[in-house]
């Protein structure tokens, strides 16, 4: 949404008044100083050179900083999130309300013209006139334009309007912040899908030869080459990695229900296409925002920023209501006693009043309030430098989450294959009749173990990486603050 024409004049003539405001002038605090995200330097890498991941300090995320996956897929579910989001939707409209909060303390720096009328029929006693002659009932009518105007000459009302200024920016940090959460969460809720499917892929897979493990034992046995126990142990084999399907199977389910809600709709309407991780590309190169840039691009910080802004301007607004306050007014119009004369030269009625209003005895209320506002404006400055700080923390969790990705990715494909080794001599060692069945199944187990565990962190790096664009504040687009209307 464009700034009102209101709430430009009333950012000019706020600047003009802030010469002479009371109350201290906000200046946007300092970022920290750090130079780095973590006290040790990161080295993202793995062995397999096709799936390093290097940062790029320095360099911006795009606006779309889901599109990295490359997946057409995974950009369809986000862009219909921020399109169907109740929760995005209110905040557009909460910043629109802000906006115009703002538009209208700016009108209080303007004179006010009214328009004025009345008609009436009187008739004095006693109590107005005493024992002097009472004047006949007479109707009266009266209509002329009256002006008001406080002079702010304290700055009271400019900082009223700087206030509002400052809710309203804060209220567009807010959209951003749940621009970014939406988009963020699609993204996490997509990549735990599709997680949760390839792992129940491959425990189906792990059941599939579990089950022809029984039936080859069931055969030897048979011939009377087996004895009981091989069969209850492949029986007890397959029984366990049964076990595995419904906890996935319910982590599915809430996974799916939760993006359903985010895109906006009951979860019996149905999702968009699944699909799998084998249909997303882990981004090799990863943008990093230097952390002097981290405190100017990240929504929560912006917010907290504005806050304080908010708080510090109330500041002077409590700062000028401790002295008089003055108030000046015009008023011309025509009055009659006759209707037909009203417009007459002669029945003209004018006058020009300045009031003043001074504190003197409120019992200490106007000072309680100045030294709250001051207190309020000090809570909100520790509130800033703690978001900055959960800041900075979160992306060193990020970045270190990433760097022990790369190095349990390392290590769990090397599990992986020294896992599908042991279980091919085991098996080729049951068929020569040289071991029995039990070696097999626990190779098979330590494979099956080896299978998840390699899913789970490969789809564990792609939501890291998530986390750490989410981490840098993404980069929400300035068409995220239009309010549909």
């Amino acid at each position: 949404m464009k700034p009102s024409r209101s709430i430009l004049l009333g950012a000019v003539l706020t600047r003009w008044l802030a010469a002479c405001a009371l109350g201290p002038d906000f200046q946007p605090p300092q970022g920290p100083q750090a130079q780095h995200y973590t006290a040790q330097p990161l080295k993202l890498s793995v062995a397999n050179a096709a799936s390093a991941q290097q940062l790029a300090l320095g360099a911006e995320l795009d606006q779309a900083w889901w599109r990295l996956f490359q997946s057409e897929a995974l950009d369809g579910v986000v862009r219909r999130a921020l399109a169907q989001n109740r929760s995005l939707d209110a905040a557009r409209y909460t910043l629109a309300q802000a906006q115009e909060l703002a538009a209208a303390q700016a009108g209080s720096l303007y004179p006010q013209l009214a328009l004025e009328g009345g008609v009436g029929r009187d008739k004095y006693g006693d109590q107005f006139l005493g024992t002097s002659p009472k004047p006949p009932i007479f109707s009266y009518f009266a209509l002329g334009p009256t002006i008001n105007y406080t002079l702010d000459y304290l700055g009271g009302n400019a900082r009223s309007v700087e206030q509002q200024m400052a809710l309203a920016n804060f209220q567009r940090q807010q959209l951003h912040a749940a621009y970014l959460a939406v988009s963020g969460n699609a993204v996490l809720q997509s990549l735990q899908i599709a997680s949760l499917r390839a792992q129940i892929a491959t425990v189906q897979a792990l059941l599939a030869q579990d089950r022809e493990n029984l039936r080859l034992v069931r055969l030897a046995f048979a011939d009377g080459a087996r004895s009981r126990l091989d069969i209850v142990s492949a029986e007890t084999q397959l029984a366990g990695d049964s076990a595995q399907l419904p906890p996935l199977r319910q982590n599915l389910s809430l996974a799916q229900d939760a993006l359903a809600v985010l895109l906006g709709q009951t979860p019996d309407q149905g999702l968009p296409p699944e699909f799998e991780l084998t249909q997303l590309t882990l981004p090799r190169r990863l943008p990093l925002s230097l952390p002097s840039a981290l405190a100017h691009r990240r929504p929560d910080i912006l917010a907290a920023e504005a806050q304080l802004h908010a708080a510090t301007a109330a500041v002077g607004v409590a700062s000028a209501n401790l002295y008089p306050q003055i108030t000046l007014s015009a008023s011309f119009s025509q009055q009659s006693t006759d209707a037909s004369q009203l417009f007459a030269h002669n029945n003209n009625g004018w006058s020009l009043i300045s009031a003043l209003s001074a504190p003197l005895l409120d019992g200490g209320s106007l000072r309680a309030a100045h030294r709250a506002a001051l207190d309020a404006m000090q809570a909100s400055a520790a509130r800033y430098q703690q978001t900055v700080l959960n800041a900075f923390g979160q992306v060193a969790d990020a970045l270190q989450a990433l760097e022990h990705d790369g190095d349990e990715a390392q290590a769990r494909a090397q599990a992986l294959q020294a896992a599908h080794e042991q279980l091919d001599l085991a098996r080729k060692s049951f068929a020569a009749g040289s071991v029995g069945v039990l070696p097999v199944l626990d190779a098979e187990r330590r494979y099956n173990q080896a299978s998840l565990d390699e899913v789970r962190v490969r789809a564990q790096r792609y939501m890291d990486t998530a986390q750490l664009f989410v981490a840098l504040g993404g980069n929400s687009p300035d068409s995220a603050a239009d309010p549909a209307r």
